[in-house]
């Protein structure tokens, strides 16, 4: 093995995807504070129990070592969403509520999937810590698509599911095996009663008139009535459904979950929902912008102008404040073509290639 060769699940980001990544980062970011949602920064390591006892992280999904300083195990995080709990929880403990706090950075997991063969992926999102209403809930589903949009990200289709719903139904007999056969979406596994939940699934409003005709002896109204509520809150460009008994994911979200997706990529882009740190309410959402960039997003146009030896420095600058990207000739040799430029500066004004 030679030095030049990374892990399995691990690459570069070369130009131009590099500076797509930071483009969408910062979108996201930046309509996330637009909203009030203040930027904090988690170590990428931390101790082991702390990334574990905060939304039951398991331990197999963290690449664990000894640290040297204290001898205890500590672990690389492989999601940020319990580091921000942590850090409103105990750091900001005394900060009036809600906390609206926003994040972004590399997480890794110790083994990769089929759907996922990255073990290294950037997250960013945004936590509202300290409630979980349905308007607290409509804000944070906002905020994950106009960031999107933001970023340039088109065709958006928001689904919606309810994580806890054979909580409220109660059914009897065993709760794990039927919660499995949901999972896998096995009619034939679940009683005759809950099968129309897996048929329910779709787009809104017919999927929302299936589970209200499910819901005869009205245990699931309110529940119905938050999630018709966040969805009449959506724009009209972005496509609702809706997945009842889908839990992939969702294991620690309590009343309402959401994964989002769009046309231009493949697989899901984000997620979020409400959920629990420690005896605090809290709603959020964590965008997964590697497949996105992936998809060619944000690369934006390369205006990189070639400036010949000998162009004065006040002359560079004044196109730098114009949005120009300028590559000074440092050789003779040197030429726009090799330095990938789009324009080369001819006669005092830039001349495209």
């Amino acid at each position: 093995m030679t030095n030049s060769l990374l892990p399995t699940g691990f690459r570069d980001r070369l130009p131009p995807e590099a500076d797509a990544s930071a483009r969408l980062v910062r979108a996201i970011l930046d309509t996330a504070a637009a909203f009030g949602y203040e930027r904090v920064q988690a170590p990428l390591a931390e101790f082991e129990g702390s990334l574990t006892g905060s939304l039951g992280t398991s331990a197999r999904d963290l690449l664990r070592f000894v640290d040297p300083v204290s001898g205890e195990t500590m672990a690389v995080r492989s999601d940020i969403t319990g580091q921000i709990g942590r850090i409103a929880t105990t750091r900001m403990g005394h900060h009036p509520r809600p906390v609206r706090l926003s994040y972004g950075g590399p997480v890794v997991k110790l083994r990769a999937t089929q759907l996922r063969p990255e073990r290294e992926m950037m997250q960013v999102g945004a936590e509202l810590i300290g409630l979980d209403s349905v308007t607290a809930a409509c804000e944070v589903v906002q905020v994950a698509i106009e960031g999107l949009k933001a970023a340039g990200v088109k065709d958006i289709t928001v689904d919606l599911t309810l994580p806890d719903l054979l909580d409220i139904l109660s059914p009897a007999g065993d709760l794990a095996e039927l919660k499995s056969a949901l999972d896998a979406k096995d009619a034939g596994a679940v009683p005759a009663a809950l099968a129309p939940l897996i048929a329910a699934a779709g787009a809104l409003p017919d999927a929302m008139d299936r589970m209200r005709a499910f819901d005869a002896d009205g245990k699931l109204k309110d529940r119905l009535d938050a999630i018709e509520a966040i969805a009449a809150s959506l724009p009209s460009d972005v496509r609702v459904t809706l997945d009842p008994t889908e839990r992939h994911g969702f294991e620690y979200q309590t009343w309402f979950g959401f994964s989002l997706f769009s046309a231009q990529a493949s697989g899901e882009i984000g997620r979020g929902g409400a959920y629990r740190i420690g005896d605090e309410a809290a709603i959020g959402f964590s965008a997964y912008i590697d497949p996105l960039i992936d998809a060619g997003l944000a690369q934006g146009e390369r205006r990189r102008l070639f400036l010949p030896i000998g162009t004065m420095p006040q002359k560079a600058a004044s196109l730098r404040a114009e949005g120009w990207v300028t590559v000074a000739q440092l050789t003779a040799e040197d030429s726009a073509e090799a330095q990938i430029c789009s324009h080369v500066l001819q006669d005092g004004k830039p001349v495209a290639l």
